[in-house]
């Protein structure tokens, strides 16, 4: 079952953001599960909207890739995270 992850990153920038995804390289190497990725600036800091395969895909990627790089970047805290189940989704041109 897809899932969405919504993620709120208090008072993270577009600098840490940028050199966050330059380390895990998102784009050049896509995390296996995902389907739809995000972001922007949100009141108090960052936010993601993500949408994956399942939990587990997100929690494997977050582990793997993102728990590390973040502590590279100088990102410090954990995001607040918030899940929910996706009805349906489909994909346009």
């Amino acid at each position: 079952m897809a899932v969405g992850i919504r993620l709120k990153g208090d008072g993270w920038t577009a600098e840490q953001v940028d050199r966050l995804n330059a380390a895990i390289d998102p784009a050049g190497a896509v995390p296996d599960g995902l389907i739809f990725h995000a972001s922007g600036p949100v009141e108090g800091g960052w936010g993601v909207l993500d949408f994956w395969e399942s939990r587990a895909h997100f929690d494997r990627f977050a582990a793997e890739r993102i728990g590390p790089a973040a502590a590279a970047v100088g990102i410090a805290g954990q995001p607040e995270v918030h899940e929910f189940e996706v009805h349906e989704y489909f994909r346009g041109k």
